[in-house]
């Protein structure tokens, strides 16, 4: 495994982060879950990437006690805050409340005193910046969290957050957006200020929701027992790539990928680390062999000739909007 610093912190993570999102406390059981934690440390990878919305809290759960007994010192553990987490109109949001309370719970679940990284999972509009800083501010000077970072927000979000947390003496060093070979939108704005002001990337998706891996064929129905076929396991983040044109680009990946000796998963993990700005990419798994091949990504070099070769490939389906940082439905 290699490490990077996040950001221009002093903090290293694993280039491979590990993360539960819509995996752990709901698509897999328990045990199945630990299986995973544990062939990901076996791996080398330190960094695990987690949220108090998944699963109802429930994935934070898993984690912790899949966790149990590691070397603290030797783990970066990220999570977040914003989505709801309870039926209560103060269960959710940027509020100085939800905050307090949300770490606390967090921490619980997770069984340790502290985070690396607290994160605000969206932007939110409705409560003044200075605020939700303020509180952040308090969670990193009483220990519970080492660092802040962000995920989805624009480059200009970032930026006023930034000043905040200077003058709050707080370090905001990451964000985590969406970032894959066939979604780009990162790279217009939110990549060259993060850049400029010492945030670090640490991206979900990169494989596309599984699409680039290759499995999905143009023409054909969805494996069975895959993500595309279950509610449960985020059929409806997957929906609108599935359909021929892009599944079509995708296969033209797959003899490139063995021109460079990589699978489509780990040209697809690889493609993203290529980004300088790139701290860490994170991959998920329902069995330990998926990680086994992720994880292989790590320290590859794509040469130009291959990376142009890839943007031949699906130049005509990727998506690089910037306005696509957050979904319609997240802004005001």
């Amino acid at each position: 495994m290699d490490f990077r610093h996040l950001g221009r912190s002093g903090l290293l993570v694993s280039e491979i982060s590990y993360g539960n999102w819509i995996t752990h406390g709901s698509q897999i059981e328990a045990d199945q879950a630990t299986q995973c934690v544990r062939a990901a440390l076996d791996l080398g990878i330190t960094t695990f990437d987690t949220a108090d919305v998944y699963a109802g809290t429930k994935a934070e759960s898993v984690l912790g006690e899949a966790l149990k007994g590691e070397r603290r010192e030797g783990l970066e553990i990220l999570t977040k805050v914003y989505w709801p987490t309870g039926p209560g109109r103060n269960d959710r949001g940027l509020s100085r409340k939800h905050i307090m309370e949300s770490i606390n719970g967090s921490l619980r679940r997770l069984q340790t005193d502290y985070v690396d990284v607290y994160q605000m999972h969206r932007y939110d509009y409705h409560t003044p910046l200075d605020e939700t800083f303020e509180a952040l501010a308090d969670v990193v000077h009483s220990g519970k969290a080492h660092y802040v970072g962000v995920s989805e927000w624009t480059a200009e979000q970032i930026r006023a957050g930034h000043e905040l947390a200077r003058e709050l003496k707080i370090q905001l060093v990451s964000n985590q957006p969406q970032y894959s070979l066939l979604w780009r939108v990162i790279e217009a704005e939110v990549v060259p200020t993060s850049a400029e002001l010492g945030l670090g990337q640490v991206v979900f998706s990169p494989l596309a929701q599984g699409v680039l891996t290759g499995k999905y064929q143009p023409g054909q129905p969805p494996p069975a027992g895959s993500r595309a076929t279950d509610e449960k396991s985020g059929a409806m983040f997957i929906s609108r790539l599935m359909n021929d044109d892009v599944l079509s680009a995708v296969q033209k990946l797959k003899p490139l990928a063995e021109q460079a000796g990589l699978t489509m998963a780990q040209l697809g993990v690889a493609w993203v680390l290529q980004n300088p700005n790139v701290s860490s990419a994170i991959v998920g798994a329902t069995r330990p062999e998926q990680l086994e091949d992720n994880v292989k990504a790590a320290g590859v070099k794509l040469d130009a000739d291959l990376l142009k070769a890839i943007d031949e490939a699906v130049g005509e389906i990727v998506e690089r909007d910037p306005d696509k940082t957050q979904s319609p439905a997240e802004r005001p």
